[in-house]
């Protein structure tokens, strides 16, 4: 038995099925982890959805942006991008049903047995582990009960420190963007969320993960970020986005052996 992490699939189906080719993937013996953004930009959606889905317990998934955007869009509450590729997710005839299961995902993961977890984006410098997971189950259960709230409440870059986030609405939205689509921070720790690009490029920002280092944490692994094409610097905490919808790779990490395996976006080329 082994469990692999998956990063950033964005529709990304076919090269999905080449990676669980390549390490030999059988549901009856492995587990399969998904660091969020399921499906955006890429050409199928739906394929991605349905095939994890139907994994059921074999597979733990936690919420990305995108993912959380197409939940609003489903809503109504936000608008479809065209460039997201969405139409046929949102036309789907079992599209109730996803989006029923998608809301029941967390935000963080946390495997004990296996001294990790998984976020999509990250943890906020302001937070210890015990807050992150207070914050992610107070918006995994608003979520749950009353998502045309939460998604009405969603959007927005502030607050930039959890200090300042003196309502209900504003705790979510920080936990949120710290979950879901930060990368950077500045000097002090308050989030930086509207730079994409790879650290090297922003001298005056933090990436999150280097206030991480004193941290005690277990093993964390994260996607989100493609520039980072799979590298953190930081001990224990494991980049997964490879920009696989951009036509990189896709990667998986076996926590089991510590092995990252990537297959290529539009080639049978294999990465070990």
């Amino acid at each position: 038995m082994a469990t692999y992490v998956i990063g950033d699939l964005q529709g990304c189906y076919e090269p999905l099925q080449r990676l669980l080719q390549h390490i030999n993937f059988a549901p009856e013996r492995d587990k399969l982890w998904f660091c969020g953004d399921l499906v955006a930009r890429g050409p199928q959606s739906l394929e991605c959805l349905n095939f994890i889905y139907n994994l059921g317990d074999v597979a733990q998934v936690v919420l990305g942006n995108h993912d959380l955007h197409f939940i609003a869009c489903h809503y109504g509450v936000s608008e479809v991008n065209p460039k997201d590729q969405l139409q046929p997710l949102l036309e789907a005839e079992n599209v109730e049903q996803l989006v029923n299961w998608l809301r029941q995902q967390p935000l963080i993961h946390v495997c004990p047995q296996r001294n990790a977890m998984m976020v999509h984006a990250g943890l906020a410098p302001d937070w210890q582990l015990s807050d992150a997971l207070t914050m992610a189950s107070e918006v995994q259960q608003q979520l749950q009960q009353q998502p045309l709230y939460l998604l009405q409440n969603m959007y927005g870059n502030k607050p930039h420190r959890f200090a300042k986030a003196n309502t209900p609405e504003q705790r979510w939205r920080y936990t949120i963007n710290t979950c879901t689509r930060m990368r950077f921070c500045s000097t002090s720790g308050a989030l930086e969320l509207k730079h994409k690009g790879h650290p090297d490029n922003q001298p005056d920002l933090v990436p999150w993960y280097e206030f991480c280092r004193d941290k005690a944490l277990p093993q964390l692994f994260f996607g989100h970020w493609a520039a980072l094409n799979g590298y953190s610097p930081v001990p224990n905490i494991h980049a997964l986005d490879t920009g696989c919808v951009w036509g990189n790779r896709l990667t998986a990490f076996c926590i089991d052996n510590q092995q990252r395996y990537s297959v290529a976006a539009t080639e049978h080329k294999l990465y070990i």
